[in-house]
């Protein structure tokens, strides 16, 4: 059975084909600049040359219809017909409180997410054609939705409400509601597997961060608090968006700066974050480059969007008092040695102690492996992270009739024995890459080299 995942952003479609039986991914790849002019597929097939291609794609309907027509493609395609396909799991950022688990989209569905379209304006209108788009290319085949919010719906209410006045809760729906679920839940799972204990033991402190981020903290297995909160501007410095700030300061700059509520809104996720710091650099890698050149806006940018995490870090720590393990994920998270440092520096009196050597090694995508000293009390693992397979997870359990919200429910990928055959025979690269990177591996490795080793950079 072959499973299709779509992500939908406004300006582009993340997409992945998983092959049930064989449990790995056969092909993936983006469409970007959906409405816009320059649109483009890059497409990979494992196996096969990567494709790129410019085709013009006015809405979502036209790219899903090439991503299909690139999926049955004779010399880049993956399958023999568009029917091979038998669900499609689709990313939905913003379920609201409507919903606590993924579901099977139905009419009721769709009008429950226009009904919430509100409280994610930016994200959810995307999502929403995508799907309707797909069923349009696909109209007799299952199409699930993964909500990103979902995880969260555990949160205790000291934790989402603010302190606001309780009927803009009541009426309009504000409260946090936290993002990167799917993130979560994956790496909250595998945590579980690498310490030996039962996830609903495990208390965890996971930081997804990548040009999004968000720090979520995990007790006896279920999400209690996050940084993101009505959208995903909240929290964590993030690549473009400023996370925490007074929110007094957009009335200020409408006053000083003449600014318009939609000019703000665009400076506060398009161009704040480290964007607005450096002037210049989205990319942590351009940033950490400029940084050793001595450029000191760059330097700033560094210490500031470490200095967020380990508040955060220490704030959790102290509203889950025990901590079992620190997570980190997501791009910066996963190949980010300086920003990890920088994030745990100076709490070994919380008991995180970070093996600075092994956190140096630590700069691969495939391998999960612990940054921690072997005396730690709190160990600090890098976990990459896996939303496609939770997606791809729930779509199948959802067509089985066997799905459930995730404490009643479980996932292959928490099995001590699951190995992701795709990431696992890129390892033996990485190892000659990285030096001593088998000596940190979380869990024992099985031996399975790549027939492609192109296919691991």
């Amino acid at each position: 059975m072959v499973i299709l995942t779509l992500n939908c952003g406004s300006s582009s479609v993340k997409y992945q084909l998983y092959d049930w039986e064989r449990k790995e991914s056969i092909a993936g790849g983006v469409v970007e600049r959906v409405t816009q002019e320059g649109s483009a597929i890059t497409h990979k097939v494992v196996g096969k040359e990567e494709l790129t291609k410019e085709h013009s794609c006015p809405d979502h309907k036209e790219a899903i219809q090439l991503i299909m027509e690139t999926l049955v493609d004779s010399d880049y395609g993956a399958l023999s017909d568009i029917t091979e396909i038998k669900a499609v799991g689709h990313r939905v950022v913003h379920g609201g409180e409507k919903f606590a688990k993924s579901v099977i989209v139905d009419k009721k569905v769709l009008d429950t997410f226009r009904e919430i379209q509100p409280l994610a304006p930016l994200h959810n209108p995307a999502n929403i054609t995508g799907i309707e788009a797909a069923q349009s290319v696909l109209p007799d085949i299952p199409h699930c939705a993964v909500m990103d919010t979902a995880w969260h719906q555990t949160m205790p209410k000291r934790s989402f409400l603010y302190a606001l006045p309780y009927d803009w809760y009541r009426t309009h729906g504000v409260r946090r509601y936290g993002f990167h679920g799917t993130s979560f839940l994956y790496t909250a799972k595998r945590a579980a597997v690498l310490l030996g204990k039962d996830p609903f033991e495990t208390n965890l402190i996971i930081a997804h961060v990548g040009n999004g981020a968000s720090i979520n903290a995990v007790e006896n297995g279920v999400s209690v608090d996050t940084s993101m909160g009505l959208t995903p501007l909240e929290g964590l410095v993030m690549g473009t968006r400023s996370g925490d700030i007074d929110p007094a300061i957009p009335f200020h700059m409408m006053n000083v700066g003449g600014m318009q509520p939609e000019e703000i809104e665009r400076a506060l996720n398009k161009k704040s974050g480290v964007l607005g710091i450096t002037e210049k650099y989205v990319d942590r890698r351009d940033i950490q480059n400029a940084a050793k050149k001595g450029d000191e806006l760059a330097e700033l940018a560094i210490e500031i969007e470490a200095y967020r995490l380990r508040k955060y870090i220490g704030a959790y720590m102290a509203s889950l008092q025990r901590v079992d393990a620190i997570v980190f994920t997501a791009g910066v998270g996963e190949r980010g040695p300086l920003i990890r440092e920088k994030a745990v520096e100076g709490l070994d009196f919380m008991g995180i102690h970070l093996d600075k050597h092994r956190n140096s090694i630590s700069r691969t995508k495939n391998a999960e492996t612990i940054i921690s000293t072997d005396e730690s009390p709190t160990k600090i693992f890098v976990i990459p992270t896996d939303e496609e397979l939770v997606m791809t997870e729930d779509t199948y359990a959802l067509m089985q009739g066997s799905y459930d919200v995730h404490t009643k429910f479980t996932y292959s990928f928490q099995d001590p024995a699951y190995l992701n055959k795709e990431r696992n025979g890129c390892i033996d690269k990485d190892i000659g890459e990285l030096e001593g990177l088998e000596d940190i591996l979380a869990m024992d490795r099985v031996p399975q080299q790549t027939e492609n080793p192109e296919e691991c950079d």
